[in-house]
Order: structure tokens, then C-alpha cells, then sequence
């Protein structure tokens, strides 16, 4: 088992690339990513769909096993999107008629339509945390979308008011979350999106969503917040539009991106008392960094991040490289992790 005890340890922030044989992914990366179901983009059957999520979730986790990342996650390997397996999972929403919302590019796409109280009727993800637990024995890290970035990706037309269905929400990811450590993870991380995008909306009852997304838990939480998949979302802006909000999240992680934003850094202090996962691969672009690189990005935060603070990861999820890309992405992450592990030591 990888020592997470020892500086700079690695991780992903969630997703990994799905093989070919899997899903059609050059539709998944024509679109947005799907907040209703998007079945059709699964090329295996649905009677062995199951079974190959499995085998793909293990080469994942392999992946990321002789990368040398510390913390492993599941991949997301049998998720469409991010969001949507357990944003369609809830009670309260019509799936049959979904709705219209526009996407963080100003697109419209289909999402779920709130017709009735958002409530989690049956565990989503625990199924799969236990898969992942069985498949490895490093530490592992499970994902969940937030109630904000999920209110974001629905058409209300049932709440008096977006606060009240944005607290619904949050009930609904608290109880999974609870399961989740229950399960024996050791990490959940809220994945909030849509707090950059719609920061105005997120200052307003986003963040009292998200912490009460995570009253009463225990467990290493971690939030992440990002500009969009690179391979979709192309600019970026040089800082963050709600980040030092997150100060007061009751999260003990904050996942963000500082590689294709060349971040300046400096925002950093204002999270103080949080661990950071810090976004040092670039995946806007198939170039694989070198380790120099990478370590070079991690030294950025260290005037305002303590070493023993600080968690490497990429700027975002993976999904959307080649395998190929994203397993040398990851080797040069560890080995730039190890350099500077190695100066801190020195």
C-alpha cells in the first residue's frame, strides 16, 4: 500500500478514459456532457454492459496502479458524465420529458426536469466504491456531482425557489455520502463546477448547499471546482471568479486547476486551513508534460501552500484523452511529485 503520509502524494480528480470497445467516444466528445441518460453511447449491450464496466474499471485502476498514484479512484468508468448517473437516480425528477438548461457555454441541452420533491431513494455509488476497494488496496476516492452544479443542470417546475430545491439536493448527497464512508471510503470528493461558472447564484446558496451537503460527515471530504472540460470549455480565464468563498466550506480538500490557467497562485492563502489538490497536468492538450514541468507547477503554490498541504492531481477529469495520453500524463505527475519531494527532503 502507497504511504498518502508521505508530501505531494498523487491522485486523480476523478475520471479516466473509457476504452473504445466501451463507448463511442468520438460521440461523447461531440457533445456536452450528458445530464439525462445517454445510453446510446455505450457500444456494448445492455445485458453485458455491466460486466464491462467492470473489466474497464479494473484496467483503470491498474492504470493508475503502475502510474504510482497514491490515492486510486474508480475511473468513473461507468458514468456518461460526471453528473448525470446520480442526478437521474433521484425521485422527483421526469426523465421521460425532460427539461431545457443552458450549460456553462451558453448552449441549451436536455437535462432532468424537476416535477416533484428531489429525494435519494436508493443508494447510487456504493456499489461502486466497494467494487473499487476490492480491486485495490491503496487508498481510494469516490465522487459525487454537488446539489448546486445538479440545480444548475435541471429545469425546476416544482421549488417556490431555487434555495429550496438546492437544499433538497443536498439532503440527497448527504445520505450518500454517509453510505459512502459507511462503505469504507477514504475520500468523497463533491464535484461544483457550476460555482465558477455562476458564481453570483453560488454566493447566494450554493455554498450553504454544499455544507449541508456535508453536515454531520466525518470523513476527508474534498470539493472540486474548474472551468470546464478542456476538451470542450477551450479558454480559460487566469483566476478563479468563486474560489476564497470556499474558505468557509466545512470540506477539508479543494480540488482546482492552476496548469492550462497558469493560476497565479497567490489566491492560494485565502484557503488557508484547507489541504489543496493542486491541477499541475494541462489537458487541453495531448503534450505530455515533463516531470521538470510538473514539478516546476507544484513549486508555484509553495510560497502560499504548507508542503504537507498540498495533494497533486490533474487540473480536471481525464475522460476526454486517449489512454495513451493519460497514462503518460499521469507517470510524469508522479515523477514531478517525487522531485519535489525530494528537494523537500533534502
Amino acid at each position: 500500500m502507497n504511504d498518502t503520509n508521505v508530501l505531494f502524494p498523487t491522485t486523480l480528480v476523478g475520471s479516466y478514459p473509457q476504452p473504445d470497445w466501451l463507448i463511442d467516444r468520438e460521440k461523447l466528445g461531440a457533445r456536452f456532457p450528458p445530464r439525462v441518460r445517454a445510453k446510446e453511447l455505450w457500444r456494448i449491450p445492455g445485458q453485458f454492459l455491466s460486466e464491462a464496466h467492470d473489466d474497464a474499471t479494473v484496467l483503470a485502476i491498474r492504470a493508475q496502479e503502475a502510474a504510482g498514484l497514491d490515492i486510486i479512484t474508480d475511473g468513473e468508468i461507468r458514468r456518461e458524465s460526471y453528473s448525470n448517473k446520480f442526478a437521474t437516480a433521484l425521485e422527483g425528477v421526469d426523465l421521460d420529458n425532460p427539461g431545457t438548461a443552458l450549460d456553462r457555454s451558453g448552449h441549451s441541452n436536455p437535462v432532468p426536469r424537476i416535477v416533484g420533491r428531489i429525494r435519494r431513494i436508493a443508494q447510487v455509488e456504493v456499489d461502486d466504491l466497494k467494487f473499487l476497494k476490492r480491486h485495490t488496496d491503496r487508498k481510494v476516492k469516490i465522487t459525487v456531482p454537488g446539489p448546486f452544479t445538479m440545480l444548475q443542470q435541471a429545469q425546476n417546475d416544482y421549488y417556490r425557489t431555487p434555495e429550496e430545491a438546492a437544499m433538497d439536493y443536498a439532503a440527497a448527497v448527504n445520505e450518500e455520502i454517509r453510505d459512502l464512508f459507511a462503505a469504507g471510503a477514504d475520500i468523497v470528493q463533491i464535484d461544483e463546477p457550476y460555482m465558477q461558472a455562476r458564481p453570483a447564484d453560488a454566493e447566494r446558496y450554493g455554498l450553504d448547499a454544499l455544507n449541508r451537503a456535508l453536515e454531520g460527515i466525518d470523513g476527508t471530504t474534498a470539493v472540486h471546482i474548474c472551468f470546464g472540460y478542456a476538451a470542450i470549455i477551450h479558454s480559460r480565464p487566469s483566476g478563479y471568479s468563486f474560489l476564497p468563498q470556499l474558505k468557509g466550506c466545512s470540506c477539508k480538500q479543494i480540488s482546482l486547476e492552476t496548469a492550462q490557467s497558469s493560476l497565479d497562485c497567490s489566491v492560494l492563502t485565502e484557503l488557508r486551513g484547507k489541504k489543496i489538490l493542486l491541477g499541475v497536468i494541462d489537458l487541453s492538450t495531448e503534450k505530455v508534460e515533463t516531470p521538470q514541468e510538473v514539478a516546476a507547477r507544484i513549486r508555484r503554490a509553495l510560497p502560499y501552500v504548507a508542503a504537507e498541504d498540498i495533494i497533486v492531481a490533474p487540473d480536471c477529469g481525464m475522460k476526454y484523452l486517449s489512454r495513451e495520453i493519460a497514462d503518460a500524463k499521469m507517470r510524469a505527475m508522479v515523477l514531478g511529485a517525487a522531485l519535489v519531494r525530494k528537494e523537500a527532503a533534502a
